[in-house]
């Protein structure tokens, strides 16, 4: 984490994340890289689904490989790059057939190590394995939840999850957020601690810095027109003068917003409480 001289009122407050183990000189592999058009949160009726976003930097996508399915062949790390679209950092995978891909960079990877996919891949940060073949108290990332989809679950900085237990067809996974949920074992999951775990520390400074990112300022409902949202009008400063709700009218606090019963007995504990509760 960095810190600036308190220059300005903003600068008092800003601080910058630690690029040091970023490979210095890098830059973005071409074939991977792919146009990334802003949609500030309007859908392709020109709605906005999104609310309160818009403006920010030019980026191009990097083309990350979740779904790790280039089985036993050994990849050298090339480098560690930043990526503008997700918080955590990427490493550039030059695999021994020449083919180039670009994977969630983990805690403790570093350039010239190498990294494998596999049921018989070692158990080292950045390689792939199915959940089968991983041994249980191991903190893992990119976990899939369908075969060969791709991961879905702890992609983001400083996450992981943990193997918790296995059972015939199904793992056990304590994820991010402290859910218990069956998985099952042909699943595979990447090994390791994501990397860039300083990213939740972060302070942005000024509002400016947010629209560099694409964020626009988020109104509350209380200063809004009762036209625009359940808790605007009144006369002066109100507290909406009910529940809080969202602006299309559903509770927003102590509300529980899941609806999945497909996957409800995959649950085995909920997040935040104690198990069999």
């Amino acid at each position: 984490m960095g810190f600036y001289k308190p220059i300005t009122p903003a600068r008092r407050y800003y601080t910058r994340r630690d690029f040091s183990m970023l490979t210095k000189g890098a830059t973005p592999e071409k074939s991977l890289l792919a146009p990334k058009n802003s949609s500030g949160g309007r859908n392709n009726h020109g709605h906005i689904t999104s609310r309160f976003r818009g403006g920010g930097h030019k980026q191009l996508y990097r083309i990350i490989d979740f779904k790790r399915n280039k089985l036993d062949v050994p990849g050298k790390v090339a480098s560690i790059e930043y990526d503008p679209n997700r918080s955590v950092h990427i490493a550039l995978i030059n695999y021994a057939d020449g083919e180039k891909r670009y994977i969630l960079c983990p805690q403790l990877l570093a350039v010239g190590q190498t990294v494998t996919a596999g049921p018989t891949a070692e158990i080292l940060p950045g390689c792939a394995l199915p959940l089968s073949a991983i041994p249980v108290g191991t903190f893992i990332h990119n976990i899939e939840l369908k075969r060969g989809k791709g991961g879905a679950i702890a992609r983001s900085a400083g996450t992981f999850a943990q193997l918790v237990a296995r059972e015939n067809e199904y793992a056990l996974v304590r994820m991010p957020s402290g859910e218990l949920r069956k998985v099952l074992v042909e699943n595979y999951a990447s090994i390791g601690q994501l990397g860039n775990a300083d990213h939740m520390n972060v302070s942005w400074g000024k509002a400016g810095r947010s629209r560099w990112r694409g964020i626009m300022p988020h109104n509350r409902g209380t200063s809004m027109n009762p036209v625009d949202h359940p808790h605007g009008g009144g006369q002066g400063k109100t507290k909406g003068g009910r529940h809080p709700v969202t602006p299309w009218g559903k509770p927003t606090k102590g509300y529980r917003t899941r609806n999945n019963k497909r996957t409800d007995n995959m649950r085995v504990q909920r997040r935040n409480t104690k198990l069999g509760v």
